[in-house]
């Protein structure tokens, strides 16, 4: 059984603070959010403000102690899953009146919700026994959203005991995180990101709450976010061998979307999601039936059925008719909305002056950038105040960041213990080298300008709280980092909640007068340019293997456009003319640069 969910959409999870506790914002109105589990050092920051806001105990997890980063994820999760039940109570207890939370937790429902025309209902009966015996049936019904958590699998440091040896492999990053979720009280699901994490995968294995009762519940939750089919089929064969069903797979444009940008070799969301609606059934016969073979070698109760698994698309979408035809024409049960709630502080955390630059942001602030220290292409917001910290250390001669938290360490060119490319003991030793190499002057620059590039993302993605709720120590500087997707350039200003949510179900309009192409052209656009890119930085030393790369990169772009050619018709009515013709036009002109900029033409 599927965790209820009233809404179409969910509220992804957004950098290390953003989102950090979106649940106490937003749950307690049937809507479901992502926070991350990166960062114990916040949760526990967090987790101390939430105690002393709600009068709550709390008896500090240390760094000394055993365990504690799975102590610190574990004790933060029960305190919101705590408080979350509160508010609902309160809410439930509320009068149906103007104003009230209870009524804009039906307020917000969609309007095909048979809840939301209950309620209706409900406000038109004049019978006052019955309203009563109707106000009882809706209060009983309010539920909240879940309370979900995500791992970036990448994110697996192995950590180490004060004497500098290396602790066993369950206290990586990852893994602690995933023992502290398993630990925890909340009843809601996990969301892996970012490819596979074999030891992580496995580790799963170790927690019976992840396998379902004779009824097919489960106590918690898997689901992967995937950019296309195959990856999807590959980790949840992986999975389903182990006897770990997956409830979601959560698909994510890989250029149109927030933070780490994890491209395709080209191929567009329209196919990727077609690729689903035809296999989605087969998927899940064949993991079921991996799934039973991995339980009868367990000697485990199976359920009487396949578990449900759910599928859901999120990504640059930006318009209630996007939001509509993902759902019904590709037979997806959810949404993610991510960058767009940046600007909603009653579902977000982001500090006011950042709050401001999204709010003004423009399409030319927002870039694909090099700035984060794992290598993948990170999007970005130009002028933060992390993005000014980095160029005054530069100026003064002291590049990088000191890395206190070190959770993107990666690189052991230079030491046997991962160092972090954005941190200063690694750019120091990395322009040593550099030196060394007798480069030319522009050929120099060019090298120095990639390593110099890195941001401490660490502490960038979480400060936004600090600033918010004075967490912490005090501070000269607390320099933040966002990570909006493109579509930030579509919304401008500061919405109430009920704004943002009318304006998905269509009820309210917070696009601003920026003419807006439809999410397929806008990931089009982006995969265009990310492929100009790439050929623009190989094609003076290309090899036969990146020469092969682009050419079947150009060439799955050639066929995504050929597919929604196609889908022209089903995507707009004959009452949306103009707007088929527009979108034609705009594949036209797209086929036209491929065709330009061709390094090798179609024969």
């Amino acid at each position: 059984m599927s965790f209820q969910s009233l809404h179409t959409f969910h509220i992804p999870v957004m950098g290390l603070a953003f989102s950090i506790d979106s649940p106490l914002k937003v749950a307690r109105y049937g809507i479901s959010s992502v926070l991350s589990l990166a960062d114990d050092r916040l949760l526990e920051e967090m987790r101390l403000y939430y105690a002393s806001l709600y009068q709550k105990p709390f008896v500090p997890v240390s760094e000394k102690q055993d365990d504690y980063r799975a102590q610190r994820v574990t004790a933060y999760l029960n305190l919101v899953d705590e408080l979350v039940k509160e508010q609902l109570e309160k809410v439930r207890a509320e009068e149906f009146a103007p104003g009230t939370q209870l009524t804009k937790y039906f307020e917000l429902l969609p309007d095909t919700s048979p809840l939301r025309v209950l309620y209706r209902q409900m406000l038109q009966t004049t019978d006052e026994p019955y309203r009563h015996f109707l106000q009882g049936q809706l209060r009983e019904a309010v539920v909240p959203g879940s309370i979900d958590v995500n791992i970036m699998t990448k994110l697996d440091k192995t950590n180490y005991a004060p004497d500098g040896s290396p602790l066993p492999q369950e206290y990586s990053d990852a893994l602690a995180a995933l023992r502290g979720f398993a630990r925890s009280t909340v009843r809601s699901s996990i969301v892996f990101s970012a490819g596979m994490n074999p030891r992580l995968f496995s580790y799963l294995e170790q927690f019976p709450c992840f396998y379902p009762n004779a009824q097919g519940e489960f106590e918690k939750q898997v689901i992967i976010k995937v950019s296309d089919y195959r990856s999807a089929a590959v980790q949840g064969k992986i999975l389903a061998k182990k006897g770990i069903w997956v409830s979601e797979f959560r698909v994510e444009s890989g250029l149109n979307c927030g933070g780490h940008a994890f491209a395709t070799d080209g191929i567009l969301l329209g196919p990727i999601l077609e690729d689903f609606k035809n296999n989605r059934a087969a998927l899940k016969a064949e993991l079921w039936a991996m799934y039973q073979a991995a339980f009868t070698a367990k000697g485990l109760e199976l359920p009487a059925a396949a578990p449900v698994q759910r599928f859901t698309v999120q990504g640059g979408i930006g318009t209630t008719a996007e939001h509509h035809f993902l759902l019904e024409h590709y037979g997806f049960d959810a949404t993610g909305w991510g960058t767009p709630f940046l600007l909603v502080p009653e579902a977000s955390t982001v500090d006011a002056a950042t709050l401001t630059q999204l709010a003004k942001a423009k399409a030319e602030d927002l870039y694909l950038s090099p700035i984060s220290p794992l290598g993948v292409p990170f999007n970005a917001l130009r002028g933060t105040t992390s993005e000014q910290l980095t160029h005054t250390r530069i100026d003064k001669g002291k590049p990088g960041s000191p890395c206190l938290k070190k959770h993107l360490v990666s690189s052991t060119e230079f030491t046997d213990e991962p160092l972090c490319t954005a941190s200063r003991k690694f750019q120091r030793r990395k322009l040593e080298q550099l030196q060394t190499q007798g480069l030319t002057p522009a050929a120099y620059k060019t090298e120095e300008n990639k390593i110099l590039a890195k941001e401490c993302l660490c502490e960038g993605l979480a400060n936004t709280a600090s600033l918010v709720y004075n967490l912490g120590k005090k501070a000269v500087s607390k320099p933040v980092a966002i990570c909006p997707g493109p579509n930030l350039a579509f919304f401008s200003g500061i919405f109430k909640l009920q704004e943002m949510v009318d304006h998905i179900y269509g009820r309210f309009n917070a696009l601003n007068q920026t003419y807006r192409p439809h999410v397929f052209i806008n990931e089009l656009k982006l995969y265009i340019d990310y492929w100009k890119n790439k050929k623009a930085e190989q094609l003076e030393t290309l090899t036969d293997k990146q020469e092969k790369y682009l050419q079947s990169f150009w060439q799955n772009l050639q066929q995504g456009i050929g597919y929604y050619k196609q889908l022209l018709p089903t995507l707009f009515t004959m009452e949306e003319l103009e707007k088929r013709v527009i979108m034609l036009e705009e594949l036209l002109e797209a086929e036209d640069q491929l065709l330009e900029a061709a390094l090798i033409r179609v024969k």
